[in-house]
């Protein structure tokens, strides 16, 4: 059944996705009437914020229970990101509200954020920086410095867990360098041709990439155990979401040379305003990037284009990336 009435939408957290740079003409034009937030004002009251409106956009700002139930002129929540972990949806689906996500948007930029994460831990690249902006090369008696082992991709064994549109990428360069793809059987899940249980991947990963939702399956799915059980030369990549990792465990081992690396674009608590793990001095092989995997000025651009398919269909009465 068409929603042809709804006429009132809110943009809680544009800023979060758009600073000036992208078209987002295709999002207001889909309804009459428009609010477009900034996170700091849509956080400072956010139910009444939203009491009004039949569409709400949302990308990381909290609808949780009680702040949907305040909304009852509400019909549908767009999550301007792929993982909804920020609305509660039994909620939403008790109340009669569709939510929807946004797909397959980010998988370019996340898979090349990846590897660029992989070859700086691989080649040293931050080291060996380091070491000539401190005079080291200067200083060297051979026309080049080889302080820090450097290892190729080729013949390497990539571990994904999450082999979805992201993990199929970040696969499909990972075997143009000539590495073995090897994925993990889905956590919690039935076992499957091809799937590799995780406690045998973490042992076999010469580099493991992590690309699965957050859930009560996944959290803390790399803990100490598995880090333990990994090479002590491997590398371990997140972009995913931050509590799939035990942070202090992962400081831990790289502390005491019992991994080889970590490229790390996610952590737990974002913005950090109590610190972590893995924000603290001291800690080597280690590369900590700001939840910047996705944010190529093309994704972001996708995620608004996408987001507005979602209103229209919405509005024709059709489902697309309905979640609930």
């Amino acid at each position: 059944m068409p929603n042809s009435d709804l006429t009132h939408g809110i943009f809680l957290d544009r800023d979060s996705i758009d600073r000036g740079d992208l078209d987002v003409d295709p999002l207001i034009g889909t309804l009459p009437q428009w609010t477009v937030l900034d996170t700091a004002q849509a956080r400072e009251g956010t139910a009444a914020h939203i009491r009004g409106a039949d569409v709400v956009v949302s990308n990381k700002v909290v609808l949780d229970a009680d702040t949907l139930a305040q909304a009852t002129q509400l019909r549908l929540v767009c999550v301007a990101a792929t993982g909804t972990n920020n609305v509660d949806l039994e909620a939403a689906a008790a109340q009669g509200v569709a939510v929807t996500n946004v797909r397959g948007y980010a998988t370019p930029a996340v898979a090349q954020h990846v590897f660029a994460l992989i070859l700086a831990l691989t080649t040293r690249l931050v080291d060996y920086r380091e070491a000539v902006l401190a005079g080291r090369w200067h200083a060297a008696d051979t026309f080049c410095l080889l302080d820090f082992p450097i290892r190729e991709l080729a013949g390497l064994t990539l571990g994904i867990v999450g082999y979805g549109d992201l993990g199929r990428g970040v696969a499909r360069i990972g075997e143009a360098f000539g590495m073995e793809t090897a994925v993990a059987q889905r956590p919690g899940g039935e076992p499957r041709p091809g799937r590799v249980p995780l406690d045998e991947l973490v042992e076999r990963a010469d580099v493991l990439s992590l690309h699965c939702p957050l859930t009560p399956e996944t959290r803390g799915l790399i803990g100490a155990r598995e880090l333990a059980r990994m090479k002590p030369d491997a590398v371990l990549i997140n972009t995913a979401r931050g509590g799939l990792v035990d942070e202090q465990a992962l400081a831990d081992a790289l502390r005491a040379g019992r991994l080889g690396g970590a490229g790390v674009d996610v952590i737990a608590e974002e913005p950090p305003r109590r610190g972590s793990p893995l924000l603290e001095p001291g800690i080597p092989n280690l590369i900590v990037t700001p939840h910047t995997a996705w944010a190529t000025r093309q994704a972001r651009q996708r995620v608004i284009d996408e987001v507005a398919a979602n209103i229209r269909a919405f509005v024709r009465g059709e489902k697309r990336n309905r979640v609930c």
